[in-house]
């Protein structure tokens, strides 16, 4: 199985040295890369900026702007038989790009921003993908609605839930709590690694795919 995976934030330039980001580490989306060749599936991730290590047996794309990941992602999708979007994508980017440093001056600066194309929006429509789609919702509240609002809008087979409120997991943190939201079903996945989690994950893909034909 061709298996894409996103991972890690996207930064937006400001300026020559300063850049809209947010915390995302890009762990989950490695482990899920790392856990897709581990399994013996061709994986592509296509990756932001992280301090991580790429794993091995896996076709490395590295990007930075939500514009470039959006971009590459039309490229590699098509010969993916499933796409496991798990990058922190950032949703806006500023309007204009100062050319040189912003000085500092007023005690307020206003910057103007624009929204970022939704990449896993975009699969089912602008990319025609009839792959197996899995998107992950990263919540501070109202975590299963809002994540199986999120399945049935960007028509996806399967969402990754976590509540990023929690201290101690998610971000930066080697470990996760995730539900794994289905259209029929919801199915909860206690505190493990990112990597055990990640296999997990990856084999309800797997077994997805064979459901899909």
């Amino acid at each position: 199985m061709n298996i894409l995976v996103t991972a890690g934030s996207t930064r937006e330039p400001l300026d020559p040295v300063r850049y809209l980001t947010n915390r995302s580490s890009g762990k989950m989306g490695y482990a899920l890369a790392n856990a897709g060749a581990q399994l013996g599936h061709r994986v592509t991730l296509i990756s932001g900026p992280t301090h991580l290590d790429i794993p091995i047996n896996v076709d490395y794309v590295p990007v930075e702007t939500a514009q470039e990941m959006f971009e590459a992602t039309s490229i590699h999708i098509a010969r993916a038989d499933a796409a496991i979007f798990s990058a922190a994508v950032a949703d806006y980017r500023p309007a204009t790009f100062a050319e040189n440093k912003i000085r500092k001056s007023e005690d307020r600066l206003t910057i103007e921003l624009v929204r970022n194309a939704d990449i896993l929006g975009s699969a089912r429509t602008e990319f025609r993908y009839e792959g197996v789609l899995v998107g992950f919702a990263a919540e501070t509240e109202n975590l299963e609605e809002h994540a199986r609002e999120k399945l049935h809008r960007k028509g996806c087979d399967l969402v990754v839930a976590n509540d990023v409120s929690q201290s101690g997991i998610g971000f930066d943190s080697d470990h996760n709590e995730v539900l794994l939201i289905y259209p029929d079903r919801t199915e909860s996945l206690p505190v493990e690694t990112k990597e055990h989690l990640a296999h997990l994950i990856v084999q309800a893909v797997q077994e997805l795919r064979i459901r899909k034909g």
